[in-house]
């Protein structure tokens, strides 16, 4: 079998400010390095509006918060990848439920050929009760994911 290197040209990096998703940009940023300045990577947040259906006191204000904190999370994660010098870097951040929004919006939106994607995030009870929206995206999604786990040596 002969040896062969895929070259993805658009890989999209879905983040909640966990460790695993963290760790799933750090290897993001290195994975579109060693794919060359025509690499692109997208870096997501999805907000969860689920979560706001059943607040009875509902304002668009907790919204707009919730972005505003999403929004200064993904602006450091922009900087780091340019720092480490990746050049074709963006982000969004995306309304909806995060397992379709991943699986099928987002790579049919920024026209993507790779997920990398955090082993776990931090919803567990989501994770307990209906299953990870990693399970989901590998099991849904039509491009290839790269499941990427967090480990002490990520923290260094």
């Amino acid at each position: 079998m002969a040896d062969v290197k895929v070259n993805y040209k658009n890989i999209l990096v879905p983040v909640d400010g966990s460790k695993e998703a963290e760790a799933a940009l750090d290897r993001a940023i290195k994975v579109a390095k060693q794919n060359g300045v025509d690499t692109n990577l997208h870096i997501l947040h999805v907000i969860d509006t689920r979560s706001f259906q059943n607040v009875t006191d509902f304002r668009t204000t907790m919204v707009e918060q919730v972005a505003g904190t999403a929004k200064k999370t993904l602006d450091a994660y922009l900087q780091k990848a340019k720092d480490a010098g990746v050049e074709n870097v963006d982000y969004s951040i995306e309304y909806g439920s995060p397992k379709d929004v991943i699986a099928t919006q987002a790579p049919a939106k920024y026209a993507i050929d790779l997920i990398m994607i955090g082993a776990t995030g931090l919803n567990a009870i989501e994770r307990l009760l209906i299953g990870s929206v990693t399970e989901f995206v590998t099991r849904v999604s039509t491009v290839d994911t790269l499941i990427v786990r967090h480990t002490s040596e990520d923290d260094e």
